[in-house]
């Protein structure tokens, strides 16, 4: 088994509003989706753009606060 840390940072858009549930010993769950935007120019010099699309879940016991001040 790895041992360490492992850390994203995703800089992006936000697709839509977090969906918070709640685990069966009361711990948040958040829910969502972050667009990535990469632009480049192709052989031709045309600008292209390639849009990924992230589903991240995450746990923390904030996320309900934070819902209820973000919402």
């Amino acid at each position: 088994m790895a041992r360490g840390v492992n850390k994203v940072i995703l800089v992006g858009n936000l697709g839509s509003d977090p969906e918070i549930r709640f685990t069966q010993t009361g711990e948040s769950v958040a829910t969502f989706s972050v667009a990535t935007t990469e632009q480049y120019k192709d052989a031709s010099g045309q600008q292209q753009e390639i849009i990924e699309w992230h589903r991240v879940e995450h746990m923390n016991s904030c996320w309900h606060d934070l819902y209820n001040d973000l919402c």
